[in-house]
């Protein structure tokens, strides 16, 4: 049972989740877990390693389909587009839900390749200039064009790793999406890239709904304004992120937060 906290209006939700359970094989990772998602607001998922918060993350794009033995239960819907209907174009889903991921993963292209590549699969460029006007946006957009404008025919994997991951919101964004989700995105990065990282986010979020998955509860703290708290497969506790951090109304998110364990 989820604890919501009484002053939470969630009036425009982008993602709606009902019941959702993830199972693995026989193994249940999310145990019916209901969430409405807003707007032009960054959602933190925190909860110690194993609780499920990525994979719950990963239903909502449906990244899960990746992987053989998993089966997801409930409804999920995206603008009241429940995403498990078998009539949903996953590859559009994924257009309009982006992913980005804990290890900068840039496509072994140049850098204009990599923004260039997901506009051209999805016709979203009708020529050339076209295309050069959506990769400057979009590397602009993730803070990156200053540093690479002279040198997008360079390898996207010759970038610093916090480059990297810029690289990839940029690739994440060049397709237009409505919501942007991110797992532990700078988990792998050192202070100044993750402060930029973090800045870019806070940039994003008038545009997108942003979903982000982090063990930092500083981070989460710091990025988001919302923030649900995930333990042993159970959300346990959804609220205004000052609230969760506060004043949580669970006696197992105060004991995380306190750092009594996790």
């Amino acid at each position: 049972m989820t604890v919501v906290h009484p002053n939470l209006e969630v009036t425009d939700a982008k993602i709606r989740a009902r019941d959702v359970s993830v199972f693995y094989g026989a193994k249940k990772a999310i145990d019916e877990v209901s969430i409405d998602i807003p707007s032009k607001y960054v959602t933190a998922f925190i909860g110690p390693s194993g609780c499920g918060k990525s994979t719950f993350l990963r239903a909502l794009n449906r990244m899960n389909d990746t992987i053989p033995s998993a089966r997801v239960e409930g409804t999920i819907e995206l603008d009241g587009e429940d995403i498990y209907t078998s009539g949903m174009d996953v590859v559009q889903l994924r257009a309009r839900v982006g992913m980005v991921f804990q290890k900068p993963n840039p496509f072994p292209k140049t850098i204009y390749e990599n923004i260039a590549y997901g506009p051209r699969i999805h016709g979203l460029a009708e020529g050339k200039a076209e295309l050069d006007a959506i990769v400057e946006r979009s590397l602009k957009r993730a803070g990156l064009w200053n540093e690479v404008k002279d040198r997008l025919t360079d390898s996207g994997t010759a970038l610093s790793g916090g480059q990297q991951q810029r690289l990839c919101i940029a690739r994440a964004i060049a397709v237009d999406p409505e919501v942007i989700l991110m797992d532990e995105p700078c988990s792998a990065l050192d202070p100044i890239a993750t402060a930029k990282i973090e800045e870019l986010i806070d940039e994003l979020r008038g545009n997108y709904a942003i979903v982000i998955v982090t063990h930092s509860m500083q981070q989460a703290a710091r990025v988001s304004q919302r923030t649900a708290f995930f333990h042993l497969g159970n959300m346990v506790e959804y609220g205004r992120t000052s609230d969760i951090f506060t004043n949580p109304l669970e006696e197992r998110t105060k004991d995380y937060i306190t750092g009594r364990y996790g």
